[in-house]
């Protein structure tokens, strides 16, 4: 088990500050943790991502977790700037347009930005109410800097990550949205959130020169809106690091052949249990 220090003084400077947009824009001179699990789910799904076979698409579902982050980590200043907020109002009814309606779409458009419709509004602050109602996941979010950036190389690949949140005395900390809060702990597992965690914290610790703390708040979509904290235990870190490395050398011999299995070529076998 690698040692975590909990005595901290991180200097926020170093983080390097750009939009989304940007940073998502280097991803082909950058390796990422969710370009790593998409690695670690198929290769074959990695490689055809990356060479732009699959356009990534904004759901709505993502649209709202994004202005979600942003108003939470954020503040009201930069959530209002970065998102057209609200919509065109019919005329004939005295109602908003619907948010599939091609009114709305265009008033999008004229904004230069993404949009989030009425209907969407009071669910973006009912999230920001949940997560001001723990009074752990406030004093993670106290104090720090949100959507820092840190590129180094690691494990001998150029890598980039671009934390939720890092508070300065307490290490990282997520903020991940979800259905039920109940089943949260199924969810990290199923979407790899640890492996996802656990290459912030290789990837920090190789431009500070220690391993940190790692921290999840998550906030349920719906009412009651129940937030909820979490430390990823160390043990657990550990695994999902050394699952990590093991990813990025078959990402480097499937680099290195210009093969990329789908993971599932040879005959498997099916038991009930």
């Amino acid at each position: 088990m690698t040692k975590i220090f909990d005595e901290l003084n991180i200097d926020l400077s170093m983080l390097g500050t750009e939009p989304a947009d940007e940073y998502h824009a280097k991803a082909k001179q950058y390796l990422s943790s969710h370009q790593l699990i998409d690695f670690m789910t198929c290769p074959w799904l990695y490689r055809k991502k990356q060479l732009a076979l699959i356009q990534a698409k904004e759901t709505e579902a993502y649209l709202l977790g994004r202005a979600a982050h942003c108003r939470i980590l954020e503040g009201r200043d930069a959530y209002e700037s970065q998102f057209a907020i609200g919509g065109p109002i019919n005329p004939k009814t005295k109602k908003p347009f619907g948010k599939e309606s091609q009114a709305f779409q265009n008033w999008v458009q004229a904004q230069g930005k993404p949009g989030i419709h009425f209907d969407d509004i009071d669910k973006i602050e009912n999230l920001a109410s949940g997560v001001s109602m723990n009074s752990e996941a406030v004093d993670l979010l106290l104090y720090g800097r949100a959507e820092g950036v840190v590129r180094v190389n690691r494990w001998d690949v150029d890598c980039q990550i671009r934390i939720d949140w890092l508070h300065p005395h307490r290490g990282i900390v997520d903020l991940k949205t979800c259905k039920d809060l109940s089943a949260f702990q199924w969810d990290a597992r199923k979407y790899r959130y640890i492996n996802q965690l656990a290459f912030y914290q290789s990837v920090l610790c190789e431009q500070i020169g220690e391993l940190v703390p790692v921290y999840i708040v998550a906030v349920e979509k719906k009412e009651p809106y129940r937030c909820g904290v979490w430390r990823v235990s160390e043990d657990s870190l550990d695994d999902a690091a050394n699952e990590n490395e093991a990813a990025i050398e078959r990402l480097k011999t499937c680099q290195k052949t210009d093969h990329w299995p789908t993971g599932y070529e040879s005959i498997r076998t099916l038991t009930a249990a």
